[in-house]
């Protein structure tokens, strides 16, 4: 259903480098950069996240309700992605940890990057 996904940045070079290191244990690589955005997509396939200045020239805000959650391939990398946000200048919303209750399989934890967009990695099968 989705195209692609777009999140605003306050400083593009800060939020590169965020991202850079916090997509790689999930397999997300940049594809692409021209100065005024970055693209991230797995590696040989289709940019489908872009970080950009708004090209309305108005400062990034982010929505309140508003979250990406990306697929992660293990519960390891889940915790590496939110071990690597936390190292790149991102702020702790919710450690690792099983969701849900006790007959759960949703393994997940939830950041902010240095512009305040929510994200959150999830794990979703047994281990």
């Amino acid at each position: 259903m989705l195209f692609y996904l777009t999140l605003g940045a306050h400083d593009l070079k800060t939020s590169g480098a965020f991202y850079d290191k916090v997509l790689a244990p999930l397999g997300y690589v940049q594809l692409k950069e021209d100065g005024s955005e970055f693209g991230y997509g797995p590696k040989g396939g289709e940019t489908c996240l872009w970080i950009v200045k708004p090209h309305n020239k108005l400062p990034a805000t982010f929505g309140n309700g508003t979250m990406l959650a990306l697929h992660a391939p293990s519960r390891k990398a889940v915790d590496a992605f939110y071990e690597a946000a936390l190292a790149a200048g991102g702020y702790d919303e919710g450690k690792p940890g099983i969701r849900g209750g006790g007959e759960s399989n949703w393994y997940a934890c939830y950041v902010r990057d240095p512009s305040g967009n929510k994200l959150s990695a999830v794990y979703n099968k047994p281990v």
